[in-house]
């Protein structure tokens, strides 16, 4: 076995970084102190999907070994540059190894023209032109000749875009509309309210000069009513004419009584144009657009002449009208002006176009297609406004509406809940009265897998983020830059390091980058990694799993009688982060830096992060377990709400809100005395301990919620948040069993658990949910010896054979299920042992499966269609999200612990000659 891998990167990672990339002179890093002996070095940041057409701005984490970057002296700013670019660079700290040396920094560029390849390097950045004015009424952005007045009250988001003295954009603000009962079915009869937002408080976080970023909290307010929460952050860059807006709100509403009917944000746009020089762009499929003009002159009976046509079309100024044909110049004010244009998005699969001259008039269809990537435009050749959101059909129903065209104020709205869809329905989709005692809801949970108690399916404090991108633009936009525009609001620009350079610096614990030059028994593994991740973003398509609350989780387990997930069957419905799904998907991209595996892992925490979880009430702090509903079981826990399965996301892009996530989750374990977390999953609950302390699992509970201390003690240096892990740790290895035990009494306000730790307590669910990741970063991090072999114990023996737990305990415990994915235990044992016998069991476990045939690896799908399947399917009917996601886990984990094994034991197994 090799020696420690941790102790092989901090030694050598600096000495791999300079053989692969250019050294720095000694002027280019002459703000950073570097560890003696280790030279700073650059960074190759590549597209995630290719050089974009066109860039707004974009921020992105590059990830340090220990001791190499030091913090700048006082006073100093935290300087990088783009080598081979000039485009200007913002940068700040993001986490620090315990040593005070930087781990993660954060990098803004602006938007402008990049390069194929940029290279991140210490050194002086040309300068932004981003600025920030605050008073106690107001924020003024100032970016080139672009002025955004933000107010710190009122109803208003933005109060007013301007350029050169001349406002494009007035009064973006949020509107939500409340519909006091369900849709009509018969008799017709529902009345809807509308809201507006209200502005509490506002925060500057950044200031330029290349981005500045506001803060906005308030309450959405009208009809002497105060409700759905929200959060709205405003993105500016420098290089750009837009503002990206991460808006999140939480429903707080009475599930009988309160349907949302539509949520949107709403900007009012000045129209000084010619009617016939104002201009409406929507996106189209794929790279088309939809473009009319306000009051169209072409397809007239009589010819306006080439040039005219031309320019209305390219969206620019008519030429002047003396030289049209007077037929047409006379005729004109007989041409209709089109006032009002939506754009619908019912569903996944569809949207529609439609106009209309006024209010009270009829609506006629223009167009219709499939799938559009969220974007609209109303102004003229003197300015306007574009307004569009991220995962638009993704997230249907949906809608982009322009009202108002032909008057001297147009409205511009972008509903993330269109009004045009049935309303939005939080009630529960049990009936009353179900399950009334105890027993019954034992025997419900039985039968359907789904947790159920009256009350506890409630949908309060829930919440949901989506991504807007606003421009502020000085004249219509062609058809080619429209189309650019749309492409970055469905799939922003991001740079990114290589899985190889992130790998280089030791974080995320135990992983290592695909080879593709491996061994046979490696490719065979790496083709199944790879069939796996490839069969989940293929489920995602053919079930259609999308919408507004749904799109980025995944279901839990399948029906292949039906050829369907089961959707419809308790606990084996939404997935809800079971068995760890979002990080399974987090390394699958960390190893391969794949953009499809990406996005739905970008998905995938922006939704387990926000609907998965309550962020206030009763249960705020802890996420629901998997159900029909997505806060249906009656399971509240913290290994759902788990720090974990956001943190990669959050270093990997820096996004504010997902570090807001994180840091709700610190005091949740406080909280573990107010919500019974095991529900029924076995007897009624025992008494809980006394004097404060609650019962909590080492691996369940404990671990999810050590998580959120490691992100807030790597990012902020606080001390606390070590203390109370290095407390959590150093007491379970003060226990008699050690991790054994499984779980004991813990007290919320030190951090430590209690009592002798004395009886074997084992469950196959106790190192599925991110502690094995956790622990393996931590035991790098810190030092606790009694933790590190309690830990080790446990991992030698959870899967050892039964000679060797009797002549550890003299009995042999249950609860050890799944031991070919928890396999990956053993592995981490042999690494830290180096022990080569122990590694070959590991495989040998792992092989246990029966996943992998021998090579060449064959998938295991097969077409499904005619008239058993809603449609043709590429199906593994034997599919499983817990198996997945945990085998994938393993998988990539025995090749970078024990893979120098692997190759005897894939012979001796006979998967390869």
């Amino acid at each position: 076995m090799k020696s420690s891998r941790r102790g092989f990167l901090q030694t050598t990672a600096a000495v791999s970084l300079a053989g692969t990339l250019p050294q720095l002179s000694q002027a280019a890093t002459a703000n950073l102190s570097s560890k003696p002996g280790t030279p700073v070095t650059d960074t190759a940041l590549n597209w995630l999907d290719g050089k974009p057409a066109r860039f707004e701005g974009g921020t992105f984490g590059v990830p340090w070994p220990r001791g190499q970057v030091r913090k700048p002296a006082a006073g100093q700013p935290l300087q990088f540059r783009l080598a081979g670019s000039n485009l200007p660079v913002q940068s700040w700290p993001l986490a620090w190894w315990p040593d005070g040396s930087l781990k993660w920094t954060a990098h803004a560029v602006a938007g402008g023209t990049p390069a194929n390849v940029l290279k991140l390097e210490p050194g002086t950045s040309p300068a932004g032109n981003v600025s920030v004015k605050q008073t106690d009424a107001q924020i003024v952005v100032s970016a080139g000749d672009l002025t955004w007045t933000v107010p710190t009250r009122g109803e208003h988001l933005i109060a007013e875009a301007s350029r050169a003295g001349r406002a494009t954009l007035k009064n973006l603000r949020l509107v939500a509309l409340r519909q006091d009962g369900a849709d009509p079915e018969l008799d017709g009869r529902v009345a809807r309210q509308a809201f507006t937002s209200k502005i509490t408080a506002a925060t500057v976080e950044q200031r330029g000069p290349v981005r500045a970023v506001i803060k906005l909290d308030g309450m959405h307010t009208g009809h002497g009513r105060d409700w759905l929460p929200f959060s709205v952050r405003l993105y500016f860059h420098a290089g750009s004419d837009a503002v990206r807006l991460v808006h999140s709100f939480i429903w707080d509403g009475d599930a009988a009584k309160d349907f949302i009917a539509g949520l949107g944000v709403t900007a009012q746009v000045p129209m000084s144009d010619a009617t016939h020089d104002r201009h409406i762009r929507l996106s189209g499929e794929g790279v088309g657009v939809w473009g009319e003009a306000v009051r169209p002159v072409t397809g007239l009976r009589r010819d306006p002449g080439q040039a005219y046509k031309d320019a209305q079309v390219a969206g620019r100024a008519l030429p002047p009208l003396a030289g049209m044909d007077k037929r047409v110049t006379d005729g004109l004010k007989w041409v209709p002006e089109w006032n009002d244009f939506s754009l619908s998005q019912a569903n996944a699969d569809g949207f529609t176009i439609r106009k209309r001259t006024a209010p009270g008039h009829a609506w006629i269809d223009s167009n219709a297609g499939t799938r559009t990537k969220g974007l609209v435009y109303a102004g003229g050749a003197s300015g306007g406004v574009a307004l569009g959101f991220k995962d638009f059909w993704q997230r249907a129903p949906v809608r982009l509406d322009v009202r108002g065209a032909a008057n001297t104020t147009a409205e511009l709205t972008a509903w993330l809940w269109s009004p045009s869809a049935p309303a939005m329905d939080m009630r529960s989709y049990r009936s009353a009265g179900e399950m009334d005692t105890f027993e019954e809801q034992v025997e419900g949970l039985n039968i359907t897998y789904e947790d159920y108690e009256a009350g506890w399916d409630d949908a309060t404090g829930i919440a949901r983020t989506s991504e807007l991108m606003l421009w502020a633009l000085p004249a219509t936009p062609s058809h080619q830059a429209f189309s650019d525009m749309a492409e970055q609001v469905a799939n922003p620009a991001r740079l990114m390091p290589s899985p190889q350079r992130i790998h280089a610096c030791g974080v995320f614990g135990d992983w290592d980058p695909v080879d593709p030059t491996a061994s046979p028994a490696r490719q065979l593994i790496e083709a199944r990694i790879a069939d796996q991740l490839d069969q989940y973003l293929k489920e995602v398509e053919q079930h259609r799993w999308y919408g507004f609350w749904h799109y980025g989780d995944v279901m839990h387990a399948y029906d292949a009688d039906r050829h369907m997930w089961r959707y419809d069957i308790g606990g084996y419905a939404w997935d809800n982060s079971e068995l760890s799904t979002d990080l399974w998907l987090w390394y699958g991209f960390l190893r391969s830096g794949r953009a499809d595996v990406f996005k739905l892992a970008e998905a995938m925490t922006r939704h387990t992060g926000e609907v998965d979880v309550y962020h206030q009430g009763r249960f705020k702090g802890f996420g629901t377990r998997h159900g029909v509903q997505h806060w249906s079981d009656s399971s509240k826990q913290p290994r759902i709400s788990n720090a974990a399965y956001r943190r990669i996301y959050y270093f990997l892009t820096a996004d504010e809100r997902v570090g807001d996530l994180m840091r709700e989750l610190l005091e949740s374990d406080r909280d573990l005395d107010k919500v019974d977390i095991s529900r029924k999953l076995g007897a009624r609950a025992p008494a809980p301990p006394a004097d404060g302390l609650v019962s909590m699992a080492f691996g369940t509970s404990w671990g999810s919620i050590a998580a959120a201390w490691l992100a807030e003690w790597e990012r902020t240096g606080d001390t606390r948040w070590r203390d109370k892990i290095v407390n959590g740790m150093e007491s379970i290895g003060a226990l008699k069993r050690g991790w054994l035990a499984g779980g004991a009494p813990y007290d919320p306000c030190t951090g430590k658990f209690h009592g002798p730790g004395d009886k074997v307590s084992i469950s196959n669910l106790n190192g599925v949910f991110g502690v094995v990741e956790i622990s393996s970063e931590l035991l790098t991090l810190v030092d606790a010896p009694a933790y590190r072999r309690a830990w080790l114990e446990y991992c030698r023996y959870y899967n050892a054979p039964r000679d060797e737990w009797m002549a550890l305990l003299g009995s042999v415990p249950g609860g050890r299920g799944m031991g070919d994915t928890n396999s990956r235990m053993t592995s981490y044992a042999a690494f830290q042992l180096r022990d080569r016998a122990l590694a070959l069991r590991a495989w040998r476990e792992f092989f246990a499966s029966g996943a992998l045939k021998p090579a060449p690896f064959k998938t295991t799908a097969r077409a499904v269609g005619g008239v058993d399947t809603i449609r043709s399917l590429q199906e593994q009917a034997s599919i499983s999200t817990n198996f997945a996601a945990q085998w994938g886990l393993a998988a990539m984990q025995h090749l970078a612990l024990v893979g120098d094994s692997l190759d005897e034991a894939a012979k001796a197994a006979g998967l390869v000659p």
